[in-house]
């Protein structure tokens, strides 16, 4: 499919009932996509907490009806109606609503808006990109809060939560080849020389973090990357040292933090919320850059699955699961 003359293509599509949500591939045309200015070969996506929860039912994540489910794209511009993103420009789009209000990429085309693309750095192959996906530019996202909070690999150890996951294991990859000696959080032994392969120091069981503790603990953190949320947020922030800051980019363990005020206005600690959603392109482009110039392209093939769109039913359960590691690329055309 290298052109945009195909008569139809694949898509996984969810559809809303009065019976409940029908979620199935369907053959799409040219015609029933979003009338958008810029057309995509879509070549991959990824597999994300977000698609897991969509494509089960697990959560409302589609607010429209029908939607095309994955929250990432990766590919290549085939016709656009803004000069400035020629055909044959590889692209990628991450958030901006995709699988939510606006479709997403498990398509073999999608029309998207100008304004959501991020050139694919020339570092990176079109796979790579999408293994990156939004964990990895969220990580990276996480990893300039830190930084712009003043977090030095000399400020002391970096607590990295969910450190197996998508966005964790990108973290503590770019971490650990910055120079900051990281702690990874996690719940199983066989994990620990996965992560130690991308860099972490140390590990910790993330059991004890999400247990209830004291508002205010030891000193233990100069930064966090959370993604977990919850009590798990609530006791790192209670062990982070004065002045450090703590990147808060995911909930998978609950929306709420069961804290106090003492971390803040006792030890200075920063809360730095971290949205790749709709973060403006030049936040966008900055990420891009840096992970371009800072992950080790070995440690992001280390961590790196590629599987078939074909079989994105499987994965969707097995994400929730807690059972996949890394970055899945989703093959589209498979």
């Amino acid at each position: 499919m290298g052109d945009a003359a195909v008569s139809t293509f694949r898509a996984l599509v969810i559809e809303k009932t009065d019976a409940g949500n029908i979620v199935e591939f369907r053959d799409l045309t040219l015609a029933d996509l979003p009338d958008n200015d810029t057309l995509i070969d879509v070549r991959y996506s990824s597999l994300n907490y977000k698609d897991g929860l969509a494509i089960t039912g697990t959560a409302p994540i589609a607010r429209r009806s029908p939607m095309v489910a994955g929250a990432d794209l990766v590919g290549v511009v085939l016709e656009s109606a803004v000069p400035d993103w020629p055909a044959g420009t590889p692209v990628t789009v991450n958030g901006w609503g995709l699988s939510e209000v606006h479709w997403g990429g498990y398509t073999q085309r999608q029309r998207v808006r100008s304004e959501w693309l991020v050139r694919v750095p020339d570092a990176f192959t079109l796979e790579q990109a999408a293994a990156i996906g939004t964990a990895g530019y969220t990580a990276m996202l996480c990893v300039l809060a830190l930084e712009e909070g003043g977090v030095t690999p000399e400020s002391g150890d970096v607590l990295v939560t969910g450190a197996s996951g998508g966005v964790g294991s990108v973290a503590v990859a770019l971490l650990s080849s910055l120079g900051y000696r990281v702690v990874a959080a996690t719940g199983s032994a066989d994990a620990q020389a996965y992560l130690s392969g991308l860099g972490a120091a140390e590990f910790i069981e993330r059991a004890t973090l999400a247990e209830k503790g004291r508002p205010f603990q030891a000193e233990r953190w100069a930064g966090v990357v959370d993604t977990v949320g919850s009590t798990t947020l609530a006791n790192a922030l209670a062990q982070t040292k004065y002045g450090g800051t703590v990147a808060a980019c995911g909930l998978a363990g609950g929306n709420d933090l069961p804290t106090t005020v003492l971390p803040f206005i006792l030890r200075g600690v920063r809360l730095q919320g971290v949205d790749s959603v709709m973060a403006p392109r030049a936040r966008r482009e900055a990420a891009w850059a840096r992970l371009a110039r800072d992950l080790d392209q070995a440690k992001l093939a280390s961590i790196t699955s590629v599987e078939p769109l074909s079989n994105i039913f499987d994965l969707a359960q097995a994400i929730l699961r807690g059972e996949t590691r890394g970055r899945v690329v989703i093959d589209v055309n498979r």
